[in-house]
């Protein structure tokens, strides 16, 4: 086990944003964090960070936190107006193997140029920053993300407006991860993209929580019950389910 909560309650200063958050996250996991605007999913990610105190639970850590966790935050949140290069985002995730010089060493630099071979952005990385697409700027920042080298990630709505085939190497990158033995926690909209790559799901709404394998956490009538889906889009949810189940049982262990 890598981190637990126990009885959560998130929010900003006191005002309680949802309560109940209770989960596990071992190494390997990849947990989707899922639920309707406003639900908290930013502001799990915040405290997980330590960014944002508890209200209330408890939040811990075995072994001890992490010395280093990677958070990919959501594209909105990042300037494209700083003048930059796409190799300069990735070397941002270098800056832990400053030397004494101020330098990157040279493990760090064979760290960045493999993490562009293996995000497809070698050949654009003297590309500035303001003329990236919005695919391309992602797979930077999953890039950058790689040479941090961290055995926690945080991915927070990561797909948000890319194409699905960059969405498709992004979630292999995801995948891999997990069989390096990293924990993943990702907030996610996508619900086949859940279905597909993830190990169990938390599910927030109305000021609460649910946890667990995704057959029980994420069907229609939870999805329902915790302000997600409306009763008619559970309707299209539940045929979509259904037909995932067996690939479940077959792929990942729920």
């Amino acid at each position: 086990m890598i981190l637990s909560a126990n009885e959560l309650t998130l929010g900003y200063r006191g005002q309680a944003v949802v309560s109940n958050v209770s989960f596990n996250v071992a190494a390997g996991d990849v947990i989707a964090v899922v639920g309707h605007n406003g639900s908290g999913k930013s502001t799990l990610v915040k405290t997980i960070l330590g960014t944002l105190p508890l209200i209330g639970g408890a939040l811990s850590w075995h072994g001890g936190k992490p010395s280093e966790i990677a958070f990919l935050g959501q594209r909105s949140e990042f300037d494209t107006r700083v003048p930059v290069r796409l190799r300069d985002i990735v070397e941002m995730g270098a800056w832990s193997r400053l030397g004494f010089a101020g330098r990157i060493d040279p493990a760090g630099r064979a760290a960045i140029e493999a993490a562009m071979q293996r995000t497809s952005t070698a050949a654009i990385a003297d590309t500035p920053l303001h003329m990236l697409s919005a695919g391309q700027l992602q797979r930077a920042l999953f890039a950058r993300t790689i040479v941090q080298d961290a055995p926690v990630i945080l991915l927070d709505e990561p797909f948000t407006a890319i194409d699905q085939s960059t969405e498709a190497d992004l979630l292999a990158l995801i995948d891999e991860w997990s069989g390096e033995g990293r924990a993943v926690i990702m907030v996610l909209h996508d619900l086949s993209a859940v279905l597909h790559h993830c190990h169990a799901a938390l599910l927030l709404g109305r000021g609460t929580a649910r946890f667990g394998p995704l057959t029980t956490t994420l069907t229609p009538a939870t999805l329902v019950d915790l302000g997600y889906l409306t009763p008619s889009q559970a309707a299209w949810q539940e045929r979509m389910f259904s037909q995932n189940v067996d690939s479940l049982s077959g792929g990942a262990d729920v």
